[in-house]
């Protein structure tokens, strides 16, 4: 033993202190545990070597309680009082572990065994004791204190004990709460004992002890606050003790912590301008937690109604708070759930009640939007200029949290908010007298564009003023413009209902977008103008494409708002006629066909890969959104602006046919790749999702060229591309013939892969089974052809159901879901699963038994369900024959506990969601987690 601790604490050789570490821990729950912990409490030994003799003592109590004797309790007990007495002057650590041993005793031996367990304990230390000083005695009490609500709360004890034992030391506080307050209010009690009582105090309050019961302490407590060295901890103590949930019910006690708190605002002033900002954070977290968790209570006590507006005041100095979040002070963002809370107890009155509150509250929230929009204000450009990145990243963040709050308090103050900031925007942009600086109309947008965002503001009458005023903002610097930018794509709904106001903003964005700073606000507002306004927008498509090409060519923007921008260009077009849109395709695309080209011919290395996945790129999101059949207008009612049916091929599909060949050529190079081939099918996937039907002209070209591609290298996003044609044109007599050769040879060319060895393609098998279960969801009859080996498709599904990536076990659970179902109508199917189905129950029995993640547990269910409703009379066979396995599907399950699962399986026919429920138990007894505090979430 003394060895293995050696080795544990001193040998530099990981591997020998992990090998220690092991032995140890085993030795630590063996029987002889109960000899060898008190020889390493010697006081002969080192302290790292105590301090095992303890743990090994707390872990014996703690989890193997039942192995004691009853009539050994008292000695144990005797014991342990004897070595913390002696460790009182002793090591810290070992101390502490010892206390939390003997805490662990009372707790599993309260109340029948010992009745009045906390009573004794502080008699026992308050006994004179001529070896130990008095202080070392009185902390080693409240160390014992402390720490057995604490280990209460991490205790393993069964529910039903848990009610009773809390109950116990609730009452027991008794003995616990005079002996505090006396040590706090002696004048010779030094500080490190006041710490101590306060640490005692916060840690049973959290025993949900009645509010009045902690009142003398909580009054302790402030008066502590005024001490620097205690601060912290008492701190902890009265926002512990007021946050408790139970402690609503004592409105009388609440009522009375107002004033204390109240006291506190001169120390908060204080605070502030020495900027200590660890008091005035912690001033900040009491009055947080007496207003947010008690507003409704505090509210409800309608006479006192002065006391808890001054609390609220109170709490709104702590918002606004000076100097910048987060480099001056860190307070202001505690406050904000708080106005959360009130504004939701203001409206949850009745009627009558929430005018009177209104009419005092409204003017409060009007104070709070100032408020928040000065805290919102970017710093000065030298200031902002020394901050880290990880300043900026939580001032930004920061910001999101005001715009949340902001968009919440305008359910309260309504239209009236949008009005007042209109007003002060709008004074601010005229008044020549005093020129406002850039942070301060920044932060009026701001709040604008944080309630327009969300909030349908098509009603409001102070939307045109604000489109007429943007123009005026002389833009200064990136910030400001990014808020105008991000200000004109909230409103972009509202332009859709006011398209004359377009031509006021679009220039703006178009200049915006030449500037790489403002690359991403410019990009998404333009893609939202032109989403939402698209029908308005043909008179300015020349420009905008104009302006697009420019910093598309001159590369301004990252990949990710080059492909925004072709979805922008997409929406744009499709409002054009077919000719405008093939004559503003043509000049948008040839130059990056005449790139691709140029790509194709070359050695393939990894730059020109990424210029040509790029390009692939810029076309499938342009692809995205081209949409000249207007699937995506469904929301309006169908008088409204729809053009005339077009005549002809669509657009797309004549660029498609123009570039195909240039795709193939790319292809037979890249076929290796499959960044790239994922890169050419997302064009066809996007586009086939988009057109619909009018995809068809395209279907034979497509499916010969995805089944060459296949065919050389299988790929998983060639059977995605194929999951999409069988699932829109399953029902074309005329285009299904391709699409069903191709499904075929998929299959084929996957069932070779599986004779090879599939492992080590866990995506191929996962968009496999995803394409077998579209197939007979979408056109069940591709499994009556002859050339289709369903049962080699379904000893794939069950293999499939065995590897260890979840996504893929849960496709193949999903294929036999849709395959089960069709046992009766199609012949082959049928055969296959009465023949076969034996070996799919095996394989699901397995996972359950504890082969696959517990997450899976629902799909496996679903096959079960599926096989007792499809195939009972031969489920009842099968599942006798399995269970009758010695040891499956776990070792851990007796031949009853399996009969009962079986006898429940089989009786289930209708609802699912029990079968569900059966699985997860079953489950959890194979992998013998069963009734532990591990699954109490599962």
């Amino acid at each position: 033993l003394f060895q293995a601790l050696h080795q544990l604490y001193y040998d530099p050789n990981i591997e020998n202190k992990n090998l220690a570490q092991k032995w140890l821990m085993q030795a630590q729950v063996s029987p002889q545990a109960w000899h060898f912990s008190w020889l390493l409490l010697n006081m002969d030994k080192v302290p790292e070597i105590q301090y095992f003799g303890a743990s090994a003592l707390h872990i014996k109590i703690s989890r193997y309680w039942n192995d004691i004797p009853a009539d050994q309790y008292e000695s144990l007990k005797s014991q342990l009082f004897t070595q913390i007495t002696r460790f009182a002057s002793g090591s810290k650590i070992v101390l502490t572990r010892l206390c939390v041993a003997l805490a662990s005793l009372a707790l599993s031996m309260m109340p029948e065994a010992w009745p009045c367990a906390v009573a004794d304990m502080v008699r026992m230390f308050q006994a004179e004791d001529s070896n130990v000083d008095g202080r070392a005695r009185c902390l080693a009490l409240l160390e014992l204190l402390t720490v057995l609500p604490e280990e209460f709360q991490t205790s393993r004890l069964p529910q039903y004990r848990k009610g009773q034992v809390r109950s116990v030391l609730a009452q027991e506080c008794g003995s616990v709460f005079p002996l505090l307050e006396q040590l706090l209010q002696q004048q010779d009690s030094p500080g490190f004992i006041k710490q101590k009582v306060l640490k005692c105090f916060s840690s049973w309050v959290q025993l949900e002890i009645p509010l009045m019961d902690c009142e003398n302490l909580i009054q302790a407590a402030f008066t502590s606050l005024q001490d620097p060295e205690l601060f912290d901890t008492a701190v902890e103590a009265v926002v512990n003790a007021i946050s408790q949930p139970d402690a609503q019910r004592y409105v009388n006690t609440l009522l009375k912590l107002i004033p204390p708190v109240l006291g506190l605002q001169e120390q908060l002033r204080q605070a502030v301008q020495s900027g200590d900002m660890e008091t005035s954070h912690g001033i900040c977290r009491i009055a947080v937690a007496l207003g947010e968790n008690h507003s409704r209570a505090l509210l409800d006590q309608v006479e006192h109604w002065q006391s808890f507006l001054a609390l609220v005041n109170m709490i709104m100095f702590c918002t606004g708070i000076p100097g910048h979040y987060p480099v001056n002070e860190t307070t202001s963002s505690l406050t904000l759930t708080f106005w959360y809370t009130l504004q939701d107890d203001i409206l949850s009155f009745e009627p009558d009640k929430q005018a009177v509150y209104q009419q005092v509250y409204r003017p409060v929230y009007f104070q709070l939007v100032d408020v928040l929009l000065h805290k919102a204000q970017f710093p000065s450009d030298e200031e902002y200029g020394f901050w880290s990145s990880d300043e900026k990243e939580q001032f930004r963040i920061y910001r999101v949290d005001i715009s949340d709050t902001l968009m919440y308090v305008y359910e309260m103050l309504g239209a009236e908010l949008l009005s007042s900031l209109y007003d002060k925007l709008g004074r601010l942009l005229t008044n020549t007298e005093q020129p406002s600086t850039w942070q301060h109309t920044e932060a009026l947008l701001y709040g604008f564009q944080s309630i327009a965002e969300t909030i349908d503001v098509n009603y409001s009458d102070v939307v045109p003023g604000l489109i007429g005023l943007i123009p005026r903002i002389s833009i200064s610097n990136v910030q400001l413009a990014d808020t105008v930018m991000f200000t004109i794509g909230a409103l972009s709904e509202w332009l859709a209902d006011h398209p004359v106001m377009i031509n006021n903003v679009l220039p703006l964005v178009l200049q915006a977008l030449g500037n790489p700073e403002l690359s991403i606000s410019s990009v998404s507002t333009l893609k939202k103008i032109c989403r939402e306004c698209k029908y308005d927008l043909p008179p300015y498509a020349a420009n905008i494409v104009a302006v697009s090409q420019e910093v598309l060519m001159k590369q301004i923007h990252k990949t990710s708002q080059c492909m925004w921008l072709m979805q922008a260009l997409g929406f744009l077009l499709s409002a054009l006629q077919v000719e405008e849109i093939l004559k503003n395709l043509h000049s948008l695309i040839t130059p990056y066909i005449q790139q691709l080209e140029k790509l194709a011919d070359e050695t393939p290395n990894p730059s020109n890969k990424l210029a040509i996945i790029h390009i692939l790129g810029l076309l499938s999101n342009l692809f995205t959104t081209l949409d000249i059949s207007h699937h995506d207008d469904d929301h309006e009612s169908n008088e409204v602006k729809k053009l005339p049916v077009q005549q002809g091929p669509n657009p797309v599909v004549v660029v498609l046919q123009q570039v195909f060949q240039l795709i193939q050529k790319v292809l037979s190079k890249w076929l290796n790749d499959a960044q790239v081939v994922e890169s050419v099918c997302a064009i066809f996937e996007k586009s086939v999702k988009t057109l619909l039907d009018d995809f068809a002209p395209m279907v034979p070209q497509l499916c010969e060229m995805l089944g060459q591609m296949y065919s050389t290298i299988p790929q998983a996003s060639a059977i995605d591309l194929t999951r999409q044609l069988v699932h829109i044109f399953a029902h074309e007599p005329a285009h299904f013939p391709p699409i069903k050769a191709l499904f075929l040879l998929v299959t084929s060319v996957t069932l070779t892969l599986f004779q090879q060895g599939p492992r080590d393609h866990p995506d191929i098998v996962d968009s496999f089974m995803q394409l077998l279960a579209q197939a007979l969801k979408r056109k069940p009859d591709l499994f009556l052809c002859s050339n289709l080996d369903v049962k080699a498709v379904f000893q794939c599904g069950v293999l499939s159901l065995k590897f260890p990536e979840a996504p893929t076990v849960k496709a193949s659970c999903g294929f036999f879901t849709e395959l089960l179902p069709r046992c009766g109508e199609i012949a082959p199917v049928g055969q296959v699963v009465h023949e076969n189905g034996k070996v799919l129950l095996q394989a699901v029995l397995e996972g359950v038994g504890g082969q696959a993640s517990r997450s899976l547990m629902d799909h496996f269910a679903e096959i079960l369900f599926a096989l007792n409703k499809h195939c009972f009379s031969y489920l009842s066979v099968w599942i006798k024959e399995a269970m009758q396995q010695d040891g499956f599907p776990s070792a851990r399950v007796s031949p009853e506990q399996k009969e009962t699962f079986s006898q429940q399986i089989l009786r289930e026919r209708v609802n699912k969601r029990r079968v569900k429920e059966m699985v997860k138990e079953f489950t959890l007894l194979c992998r013998g987690l069963h009734g532990t505090e591990y699954t109490a979430d599962y």
